[in-house]
């Protein structure tokens, strides 16, 4: 990366009073708000972090987005996973480049997009999806971040199992991911982790139930909560509103037989 906002560039663009909105630079194109126009021609070539005026004189900075920014702005048919749960998957389930992961289901791609970006530049990711929309949608959200050679979509029935053997890693975020515990065991390599997602208690349950039946260890049940502070010094506090619960994260490991 040179630094430089380029044709093709993405901006996170964010007002003084921090009202944030993601675009993609165009030679002829503008970003346009109740505040004015700033054209993409005047801003292309300067470095990311610039403040740019508006043709009324109002102040907006241009960022280079994160791969958080990204997933806060995925466009999505279903609830996705917030980073607070996401950074811990990734890092629990020891996803980087070289590492070959499934993932089920596939969603909207919020977590397929933050797997992926792990896994860059020589790992691989499967994704499984039953539902033909849903694919389509994470395939516009990853190549959005040009991560499409890092996933392989699979828009398949898992009921049946996995076409992956000796994995690294899997990633269950299904209705009833006790049903294919057997199938994520026979993908996974000896020593391989996996991570389960559910958001009811009495789905925790019948995952550690199932989970019995087969040589995992190291088995965790683990919940997330994140809370922000407001930025003014002279009224330092929590914000009124967190991000509370949002599932339950099941993580274990897989025994050889």
């Amino acid at each position: 990366m040179s630094g430089l906002i380029e044709e093709g560039s993405y901006l996170l663009i964010s007002s003084k009073k921090s009202d944030i909105y993601l675009v993609k630079v165009t030679q002829n194109g503008e970003f346009s708000t109740h505040e004015g126009k700033i054209s993409f021609k005047d801003v292309i070539g300067k470095p990311f972090g610039t403040i740019a005026k508006t043709h009324l004189g109002a102040e907006y900075i241009l960022f280079e987005p994160t791969i958080s920014d990204f997933l806060k702005f995925t466009k999505r048919k279903t609830q996705v996973l917030y980073p607070k749960d996401l950074g811990f998957i990734i890092l629990k389930l020891n996803i980087r480049s070289g590492k070959k992961m499934i993932e089920c289901g596939t969603g909207s791609g919020s977590a397929t997009s933050a797997f992926a970006f792990s896994l860059f530049p020589d790992g691989k990711l499967y994704s499984y999806e039953v539902r033909h929309e849903f694919t389509s949608l994470a395939k516009e959200n990853i190549k959005r971040i040009g991560l499409e050679n890092i996933v392989e979509f699979k828009n398949k029935d898992i009921s049946e199992g996995f076409d992956e053997t000796n994995v690294d890693a899997l990633f269950l975020d299904v209705k009833f991911p006790e049903k294919y515990i057997t199938h994520a065991y026979n993908a996974l390599k000896p020593s391989g982790n996996m991570c389960i997602f559910v958001p009811t208690a009495n789905q925790v349950t019948d995952v550690l139930k199932e989970l019995q039946n087969y040589p995992f260890f190291l088995t965790e049940v683990i919940e997330i909560m994140l809370r922000n502070y407001k930025t003014i010094p002279e009224r330092f506090r929590p914000d009124d509103t967190m991000i509370a619960h949002t599932g339950y994260l099941i993580f274990t490991r897989k025994v050889e037989k």
